[in-house]
């Protein structure tokens, strides 16, 4: 929703996928929501669909308002929870590599 709002069909799709992964990336509890990252964003502003992250209520609560860690520390866990909810995503195929774009060649051998 970083496009003025409005949720776009490739957002819906991206939200979707996530939402099929039943267990929380970081805890494994069931259940989850799907989390945006907020680095680099004011209170309303949502980050881009696909920095988001399949999380359990408890660890989504953690990384955002949690007095327990830093916010070095949060940051950390959320970075890993969205790298761990693309791995989920490639695994269960919901997330496939399209076009490869061909590496430039040069003259030189």
């Amino acid at each position: 929703m970083g496009h003025g709002g409005r949720m776009s069909s490739a957002d819906s799709k991206w939200f979707a996928a996530v939402a099929t992964i039943e267990h929380c990336v970081l805890c494994g509890t069931y259940g989850i929501q799907v989390a945006h990252s907020n680095q680099d964003r004011g209170k309303s502003q949502k980050a881009d669909p696909w920095l988001t992250a399949a999380l359990c209520p408890t660890c989504h609560h953690e990384i955002d308002n949690g007095k327990v860690l830093s916010q070095l520390e949060r940051r950390g866990m959320m970075d890993r929870a969205i790298v761990l909810t693309f791995s989920r995503l490639v695994e269960s195929g919901l997330l496939v590599l399209g076009k490869v774009p061909k590496r430039p060649t040069t003259g030189a051998a």
